[in-house]
Parts: structure tokens; C-alpha cells; sequence
């Protein structure tokens, strides 16, 4: 069920800078990851960049660009993430340009991200950590983190359906209060170019839905625009619905509602603040479209603090292998999506 009227109101306030539109009955967005560039990142934030995979058959890869096309014209979707190593986009040079080569293979994708009208994430898929160094907790400084940052928006700062994903997944980082400074950094490098765009601010624990509200979040709150404003700035959460929340079993057994996102929402309605579940999915089986299902609905009813949900994931994975494929296959012209997609990530009508 939607919030209270009152509480609604003062929310706008705090996104101020979000598109307006949404139906009341569900969520904003919806959505899936186009995975790829990210291919050779490991959660030790090791990146070999030899193993990218590009989603564009333009690149040799598979149709990451029909994909999404279809995904909007027949399912309603209207964001796409899109993962990339940060290695990737500086051609292994911490503290470097943007590569022009690999950064703008990537911008490819992201321009037919663009193309179709929805929103599309910057993601840097590096799990707070460059080489198994943490983020300004004796890895990369935070000012080394905000110049990609500063970058990136400058690159984007024009399109205002770039969202920017600050990072991806930290986990086991020491001191949440410095993460925060980290993330901080990045928000202010951003905002001093482009001023209106979502930032996705990511807590500890693989930003984990359960653990936001206590045990980042209190952190992530004093994150704050260089105005002393949060407009636009958006937690990012992950939740996956398997034993262990791993993503890597095709079985679902929880949705996450009573565990996560009943607290989450309770402590986001409190801070007149909202969150985006930029990752979840699960296996084509019964099992996970009874229980996603379940998890989106409870988004869907609770759209006053939750923007959307974009599913993990579509892209260069195999439709054939991968346990948790939301990769469409095409037939002429035509698109067959994956069962999980059909009954619980499209947007029903």
C-alpha cells in the first residue's frame, strides 16, 4: 500500500530531481543489468580487462543494444545498469584518463542505452576496491575515486537520464564512517558538473538490503550535496532470494520482505528518503517467480520509498548456462524473453 498522503508530499521534496510520472500503483522503474564490460571483475576488485565481453554485436558480442530495445517496447522497461571495471575504463592506469579505446566502447553501450529513452546507470563494478586495496582505507584515495568520478560526469553531465552508480557491492570494509567520506568525494565531484542527475550511494555489507538500515545507512546519511541538500541522492540496495543471498543458486526461498525491505522501508520513510534495488533476480524456476514475484509486489505497494528494481541480469551472459539469465533470445524479428522476466520483472500493465 502507498504511504500516507502527508508523507508522500514531504518526500517530493527530497527528489526533487527524479522524473515525475510514476503511476501510483507501482514503482518508477523497472529494469534489468546489461552485464559485460564488467566480465573479469572479481570481488576483490581485480579486473581482467582481457576478459570484457562488450554487449554489442557491433563489438563482436552479443545484441546488448536489441536487447534493450526490446525490453522497452515489449516489457515496459525504462532503466538499464551497466556495469564496467573501473581498469577497464583507465586501461589499468589508477589515477589516469578515461581511455579513449575502452572508455569509448563503453560509452557505445551506454548511447544505445540513451537511444531507447530510458534511464541508463554508470555502474563501476569494483566492490569498494581497486587491486584488493580499499577505497581510502589504504587503497586508492578518495581523490583518485572522485577524478574518475569527475570524469564520468563531465562525459554525462548533458543527459539527464544518466544515473550515476558510484560503486558496486563493497564488502568487509573496515571503517563505514571513511567509506562514507569516500562516497562523499565521488558526490562532490559529480554535482560540481552535473547538478541534477541520481547518484546511487552504496553502503557496505554488498549494499545489502537487510543491512542498510543499520548498519550503513546511518553513515550514508550525512552524504550530502554541496548545498547541504539530498536531492537526487538514492540509496542503493541488493537483495537476492536464494540460501545464502549469494545469486549463484537457481532456487528461491525467501522474498525478503519481513528480513529487509519492511525494515528498509520503515527506516527510509523515517529519513524522508528513498532507494533504488539497482541488483536481484534468481533462477528460472518455480521456486524464484513465486518468491521475485513476491519481493516486486511489496516494492510495487511501498513506491513511496522505492524508486524501482532492475534485475540481474541480461546482456553477454549465456541464456543457456547462466544460472541466473535474463538474457532474451531472438527469433527473425521477434524476442522471447526468460521465464522470470515474463511472470515478475516486466512491467504488467
Amino acid at each position: 500500500m502507498l504511504f500516507a498522503l502527508t508523507t508522500a508530499l514531504a518526500l517530493a521534496g527530497a527528489a526533487s530531481a527524479l522524473p515525475q510520472g510514476r503511476a501510483t500503483s507501482g514503482v518508477q522503474f523497472v529494469g534489468t543489468n546489461i552485464a559485460g564490460f564488467d566480465f573479469g571483475c572479481s570481488i576483490t576488485g581485480v579486473d581482467n580487462i582481457t576478459q570484457a565481453y562488450p554487449p554489442l554485436s557491433s563489438l563482436g558480442g552479443p545484441d546488448g543494444a536489441g536487447q534493450m530495445q526490446h525490453f522497452v517496447k515489449d516489457d515496459g522497461m525504462n532503466i538499464f545498469r551497466l556495469p564496467v571495471g573501473w581498469q577497464y575504463l583507465l586501461n589499468n592506469n589508477l589515477g589516469g584518463k578515461l581511455d579513449g579505446n575502452n572508455a569509448g566502447k563503453y560509452d557505445q553501450l551506454v548511447q544505445a542505452c540513451l537511444a531507447t529513452g530510458a534511464y541508463c546507470i554508470v555502474d563501476i563494478h569494483n566492490y569498494a576496491r581497486w587491486n584488493n586495496q580499499i577505497i581510502g582505507q589504504g587503497g586508492p584515495t578518495n581523490e583518485q575515486f572522485a577524478d574518475l568520478w569527475s570524469q564520468l560526469a563531465t562525459k554525462y553531465a548533458s543527459q539527464q537520464k544518466i544515473v550515476f552508480g558510484i560503486m558496486n557491492e563493497p564488502h568487509d570494509v573496515p571503517d563505514i564512517n571513511k567509506w562514507a567520506d569516500s562516497v562523499q568525494a565521488a558526490v562532490t565531484a559529480i554535482r560540481a558538473v552535473a547538478t541534477k542527475q541520481m547518484i546511487l550511494l552504496p553502503g557496505n555489507d554488498w549494499t545489502s538490503a537487510e543491512q542498510m538500515s543499520t548498519k550503513s545507512g546511518p553513515a550514508l546519511l550525512k552524504v550530502k550535496n554541496p548545498d547541504g541538500s539530498v536531492d537526487g541522492l538514492i540509496f542503493d540496495v541488493h537483495k537476492y532470494l536464494d540460501s545464502d543471498n549469494s545469486g549463484t543458486h537457481t532456487e528461491c526461498v525467501t522474498d525478503n520482505i519481513s528480513k529487509a525491505f519492511q525494515p528498509l522501508a520503515t527506516w527510509l520513510r523515517a529519513n524522508k528518503r528513498q532507494a533504488l534495488n539497482s541488483e536481484t533476480g534468481g533462477g528460472n524456476t518455480a521456486s524464484c517467480q513465486k518468491y521475485l514475484c513476491s519481493q516486486i509486489q511489496f516494492l510495487n505497494q511501498n513506491a513511496d520509498v522505492f524508486l524501482g528494481y532492475v534485475g540481474w541480469s541480461a546482456g553477454s551472459f549465456s541464456p543457456a548456462t547462466y544460472e541466473l539469465s535474463e538474457v532474451p533470445t531472438k527469433n527473425g524479428n521477434s524476442w522471447t524473453d526468460s521465464s522470470l522476466v515474463t511472470a515478475c520483472i516486466a512491467r504488467k500493465s
